[in-house]
C-alpha cells in the first residue's frame, strides 16, 4: 500500500452529529451485553460499501487461519489461538484432544491446589501464586488477575515480568514470609527467554535461602522439548503444561499461559473461555455492521488513513480496566507495527497505543486530546453496571451518585472531544466479569488480524522484538571481553579507549555503558575513578583488589 494513499470515503469532521448517525452505526448485541459505536469516526457515507471488497477478503484470510492455513510464512506456522476456546475448530483431532485435556488438567491441578492435596514443603498449603514470564506471558494474566480479583480469591497473584533486580527483590518482600507458601508457575514458550529465566534462577536463590527447593513449588508453562522443559523434568517441578508453537506470545491469555494463574487465583476460566467463543461467532460474520471486530478494524483504516497516520488513545472508565491498555500495547503494536508488508515492501505500518483511565484522564492529558495535536483516535470503554449488587449506592449531591460521576465525566469528554473534531470510538459492556474479559479479548485479537489484512502485513510474526534480543545478547558478549580486558590489566587504571581496544571493538560507546553499569554496582568489582576536574569520559577502571 503506498504511503500517501487517501483513505477511501474519509471525510472532514462533520459539525453536527445527528442521532440518525449514531443510530445507524451502533452495533448492539443483547446476547453479548456488548455495544460499539464507531459514528464518531469521520468516515464518510460511501466508506463502508467501498470498503466492502477488501473486508470480505480479509474476513475470507480469517477463515482460512481458522481453519488450518499457515498464517504465519516467516516461521512456517499455523496460528490457532481461537482454536483454544473451540476446540472443535482445530484442523486435527489430535490437538483438539490435546486442548481439552489440558483444560482438563488445569481446572484439576488447581482444584488439588486448593484442596491442599498439592501442596509445597513445608507449608500447610499454597497461599499465592507467583507467575514468572515476560510480554504476552505477564501481561495478559496480569490484565486478568488486576480486572477480575478480590480479596476472597483463593490465591494472591504476584509477577515477576522482567529482569529488574530492585523490581524482583520488592515482589520478593512483597510476599514476604509467606515464599515457602508461594506456587511458582514459570512461563517460557522456548525456555530460553532470557528474562523469565533470570527470574527463575533468582527465585531458585530465594527458596535455597529459606532452604527450600524451587522444583517442589513450581510449575512450568512451556513448549515440549524445551530448555524449560528439559530444567522443569531434571529439577523435580510439580507440573508441566503445553505452551503450544501455534499459539502466539501476545494470544497466549487464553491458554495454559493465562488460564493456569486465572485457575489457581480462583477465577473462572470456563466463563472466561466462554465469552471469548461467544464474540468468535459473532465476529466471524459476513455481514459487517454486525459483525464488532469487522467495525473496529475499518474504524482504525479510517482514522489512521490504513498508514498508521494516529496513535490508538484507550481510556476505560472503570479502575478493573486499567491494565487493559498495557495488554493492548503489546497484542496491536507487535502485532501490527512491522517495516515490511506481505510482499517485502517497506510499508513501516503499525498503530501506536496508550491509554490510562476515566476519570483519571480528566486531571491527565485531556487537555491535550481536547487542545493539543489532533494525532490520535480514542477508544472509550465504558461498563454499564457501577458496583456490585450487593453493595448499596449513596448519593454525593441530590440524586447523584459516584458512578453517575464517572458515565458523566465519560459522556462529557466524549462530546468535549467531538466539538473539537476529534474522533473517537465507544466500546459499552455490562459488567466486569470473567466472561466480559473473555469477550474483550477475543474482539481485539480479531480486530487486529483483521485490520492486519486491510493493510497487507503479517500480524503473527515479531522481527523487530528477535532483532532486539540478539542486539542484548551482542552487548552481553562485549561486557565478557571488558571484563576480561581489566583482568589482563592485572588492576591497573585502564582508561575508556584502551580497555575498548583490548576487547577488540571500535564501539566505544558501548563499552561506555557496560563501564557506567558496572562501576555503579560494587558487587561486579569494577572501580571507576574520575580525575578531579575531569568529565566522565576521563575516568579511567579497574578492577577491585
Amino acid at each position: 500500500m503506498d504511503q500517501d494513499r487517501a483513505t477511501p470515503g474519509r471525510g472532514p469532521a462533520p459539525a453536527v452529529l445527528p442521532f440518525d448517525r449514531f443510530r445507524d452505526h451502533l452495533f448492539h448485541d443483547p446476547g453479548l451485553g456488548l455495544w460499539l459505536d464507531v459514528s464518531r469516526i469521520h468516515f464518510e457515507k460511501d466508506f463502508l460499501a467501498t470498503m466492502e471488497p477488501r473486508i470480505q477478503a480479509a474476513l475470507a484470510e480469517m477463515a482460512a487461519l481458522e481453519g488450518g492455513s499457515i498464517a504465519n510464512p516467516d516461521e512456517d506456522r499455523r496460528v490457532g489461538h481461537y482454536w483454544l476456546r473451540a476446540p472443535e475448530l482445530a484442523p486435527e483431532a489430535a490437538l483438539r484432544a490435546a486442548i481439552e485435556a489440558t483444560n482438563a488438567r488445569i481446572l484439576s491441578f488447581a482444584a488439588d491446589v486448593h484442596a491442599a492435596r498439592v501442596r509445597p514443603e513445608r507449608a500447610a498449603r499454597f497461599r499465592k501464586v507467583l507467575v514468572v514470564g515476560i510480554g504476552g506471558s505477564a501481561l495478559g494474566p496480569q490484565f486478568v488477575a488486576s480486572a477480575l480479583g478480590t480479596p476472597a480469591d483463593r490465591m494472591q497473584p504476584y509477577f515477576f515480568d522482567n529482569t529488574d533486580p530492585d523490581g524482583i527483590d520488592r515482589t520478593l518482600d512483597a510476599i514476604g514470609d509467606d515464599l515457602g507458601a508461594t506456587l511458582a508457575v514459570i512461563v517460557s514458550k522456548s525456555g530460553g527467554t532470557k528474562e523469565t529465566r533470570n527470574g527463575m534462577l533468582e527465585l531458585e536463590a530465594a527458596y535455597r535461602r529459606l532452604g527450600l527447593s524451587l522444583g517442589a513449588h513450581a510449575v512450568a508453562v512451556t513448549g515440549e522439548g524445551s530448555e524449560l522443559d528439559r530444567f522443569a523434568t531434571k529439577h523435580g517441578f510439580l507440573a508441566r503444561f503445553p505452551m503450544w508453537d501455534w499459539v502466539g506470545g501476545r494470544t497466549s491469555e487464553l491458554s495454559a499461559v493465562g488460564l493456569l494463574p486465572a485457575a489457581l487465583q480462583g477465577l473462572s476460566i470456563v466463563e472466561m473461555l466462554q465469552g471469548a467463543r461467544e464474540m468468535d461467532e459473532v465476529t466471524r460474520s459476513k455481514e459487517v455492521l454486525r459483525n464488532p471486530a469487522a467495525l473496529l478494524a475499518l474504524a482504525w483504516y479510517s482514522a489512521t488513513g490504513g498508514v498508521g497516520r494516529k496513535d490508538m488513545v484507550l481510556l476505560p472508565y472503570k479502575d478493573r480496566l486499567e491494565l487493559f491498555s498495557r495488554y493492548l500495547q503489546q497484542l496491536v503494536m507487535e502485532s501490527l507495527g512491522k517495516r515490511l508488508d506481505r510482499q517485502g515492501k517497506e510499508v513501516c505500518q503499525g498503530i501506536a497505543v496508550y491509554g490510562n483511565k476515566g476519570s483519571t484522564d480528566q486531571h491527565a492529558y485531556v487537555q491535550q486530546l481536547r487542545d493539543g495535536l489532533d494525532n490520535f483516535f480514542v477508544t472509550f470503554i465504558e461498563v454499564l453496571r457501577d458496583r456490585a449488587p450487593s453493595r448499596g449506592a449513596i448519593e454525593v449531591d441530590p440524586g447523584v451518585t459516584t458512578g453517575d460521576y464517572l458515565s458523566g465525566f465519560l459522556q462529557g469528554t466524549r462530546k468535549a472531544l467531538s466539538e473539537s473534531g476529534r474522533e473517537s470510538i465507544s466500546i459499552t459492556i455490562e459488567t466486569v466479569d470473567a466472561r466480559a474479559v473473555g469477550m474483550l479479548i477475543a474482539l481485539y485479537e480479531r480486530a487486529v488480524g483483521l485490520y492486519a489484512s486491510l493493510v497487507g502485513i503479517n500480524a503473527y510474526h515479531q522481527p523487530g522484538v528477535e532483532a532486539g534480543k540478539k542486539a542484548a545478547q551482542v552487548v552481553l558478549d562485549l561486557q565478557a571481553k571488558v571484563l576480561a580486558a581489566l583482568a589482563t590489566g592485572a588492576g591497573r587504571a585502564l582508561p575508556l579507549e584502551e580497555i575498548a581496544r583490548a576487547a577488540g571493538t571500535d564501539d566505544v560507546e558501548t563499552v561506555f555503558w557496560i563501564l557506567r553499569h558496572l562501576a555503579a554496582n560494587p558487587d561486579r568489582g569494577v572501580v571507576r575513578e574520575v580525575p578531579q576536574g575531569g568529565s566522565p569520559f576521563d575516568a579511567t577502571y579497574r578492577l577491585a583488589r
